[in-house]
């Protein structure tokens, strides 16, 4: 059979059926698809789990989390009680990480304050998530002089300093946890509404936008239902580098004393009550300390991982 280059140089007069060749089914090549089709889901978990450092900050979150939420309960000693008969004991095998100058098993207390860390964390992000969806949807959808109202006010609010947030709080609040969690929530949701301002500015002139709009949808319905879900990546990769922040914030105000109070753990707390003793009683500062670094550590590395997974300029 002539080559394709020549058939093509000739007329249609001149193609004859002795030039070609019937092939076998056998003989005919067919292109072979070098991997199977991935779904965008499927793909930003293949490349999330194929980086090794997001996923053992993972398995470092899951562990912290199964022990936080366990081991107070297995483990033979009361964070509450006091046994003066016991202070100070270096870390050995009945007090795995040692006692606080009021003879308290510091490894029962880490794992409380894990609790009291990761509730915060997660319970802050949540809020932030919420508020921040609904704020920046509304915000990026409908544009305009709403749109510029309510970014001065997002402006405003992220302008003040939190710590003054939570001084004011303090003075009609107790420093409890749930001080906490309310100041957190009153400005930290403005960059989550800004993420979510963005990207729903970017979809809502896509053609499913447009066209179920077309079709009569309600707004908060293209919002909710078809702009947001697109936006789940940045939204996610947002609300797993906000936990650490929030964990770090409140470990920071109950080390001043504007946290958790004693006699309820809180690595803030014991971290302050340890710096006293630091160079006598290290155990005291140090576990505390590790932990806090290593839950801070493990969210921080599995969000930048989260974050390259769902970067596009990043797929092959």
């Amino acid at each position: 059979m002539s080559s394709t280059h020549e058939l093509s140089k000739m007329r249609s007069d001149e193609l004859t059926p002795d030039l070609f060749e019937k092939l076998d089914r056998d003989d005919v090549r067919v292109d072979t698809v070098s991997r199977a089709s991935l779904t965008a889901w499927q793909d930003i978990r293949m490349r999330l789990t194929s980086n090794k450092l997001a996923m053992f900050g993972f398995f470092l979150i899951i562990v912290m989390v199964l022990l936080a939420i366990f081991m107070p309960f297995i483990w033979p000693f009361d964070h509450y009680t006091n046994n003066l008969t016991n202070t100070n004991k270096p870390p050995d095998a009945k007090h795995w990480f040692g006692t606080d100058d009021l003879g308290r098993d510091m490894f029962e207390r880490v794992w409380m304050g894990a609790r009291i860390s990761l509730f915060v964390g997660v319970a802050a992000a949540l809020i932030d998530l919420v508020i921040g969806i609904i704020y920046g949807g509304i915000m990026g959808y409908y544009g305009g002089k709403i749109d510029e109202v309510m970014n001065r006010f997002a402006e405003i609010l992220y302008s003040i300093p939190y710590l003054l947030v939570v001084i004011l709080l303090l003075v009609v609040m107790e420093p409890s946890l749930t001080t906490i969690i309310i100041a957190m929530s009153i400005t930290g949701w403005v960059n989550m509404a800004w993420i979510v301002r963005g990207q729903v500015m970017q979809l809502k002139n896509q053609e499913y936008a447009l066209a179920s709009k077309a079709l009569g949808a309600g707004e908060m319905r293209i919002i909710f239902r078809h702009l947001i879900p697109n936006a789940m990546g940045p939204i996610l990769v947002t609300l797993t580098l906000t936990i650490p922040n929030a964990i770090f914030t409140e470990a920071f105000l109950s080390f001043l004393g504007l946290g958790v109070q004693s006699p309820v753990a809180s690595w803030g707390t014991m971290i302050n009550d340890g710096v006293g003793g630091l160079f006598y009683y290290p155990w005291r500062l140090f576990f505390p300390a590790i932990f806090l670094s290593i839950v801070i550590f493990a969210f921080n590395v599995f969000g930048d991982g989260l974050r390259d997974a769902f970067d596009p300029k990043l797929r092959k």
